[in-house]
């Protein structure tokens, strides 16, 4: 008796739930359910400065170029591309991790993009050692962080990513530290 009353309460629920109208919130139409004449809407495209524009595609051999050239002396100097980069954040202390992003939609996102996302000829990619040295330690020989550079999440992830893949094919060298042991402290 209990597992038919039990079937009858769950038939009678769902004849329940079918039977009531769903009603669609207005704010979650979206304009092409709504029939509009065409001059209502506006077909303009939204403007983008140039300057935040990185819809275009440049080479690496054009960002290799760059490097070596008196605008890129200019603008940098002798220093790495992170150096003069100081990024804006809230409060007194720096954030745990950088911001994840900086470029949406081929469009500079935000006020203060890391060293990678606002010159639009530094491309990481495994070829261009002379931008991949400047994110590696002299002393050790590591990667720098984030926190050091500057970097978004993801230029830090891509650079990581090229700066593996330049150890890999032999174009980055890195030294494997030596260690010299005292073995005077082994002998009997």
């Amino acid at each position: 008796m209990p597992l038919m009353l039990n079937r009858l309460q769950l038939a009678a629920s769902i004849f329940r739930c079918n039977l009531i109208p769903k009603v669609i919130p207005v704010k979650f139409l979206h304009r092409t359910f709504v029939q509009h004449e065409e001059e209502e809407l506006p077909n303009a495209t939204i403007k983008v400065p140039p300057s935040k524009d990185r819809s275009q595609i440049i080479s690496v051999k054009t960002s290799m170029k760059y490097l070596e050239s008196n605008a890129y002396k200019q603008t940098y100097g002798n220093d790495p591309v992170w150096i003069q980069y100081r990024r804006n954040f809230k409060g007194h202390y720096l954030p745990r991790k950088t911001r994840k992003l900086c470029i949406r939609a081929g469009v500079v996102s935000t006020g203060s993009p890391c060293p990678i996302c606002r010159d639009e000829y530094l491309i990481l990619d495994y070829r261009n050692i002379n931008l991949l040295k400047q994110f590696i330690s002299v002393y050790d020989g590591r990667i720098l962080h984030y926190n050091v550079t500057g970097l978004c999440q993801k230029s830090f992830k891509d650079l990581c990513v090229a700066i593996m893949k330049a150890k890999d094919y032999g174009i980055l060298t890195y030294d494997v530290p030596f260690r010299y042991y005292n073995y005077l402290e082994w002998k009997n």
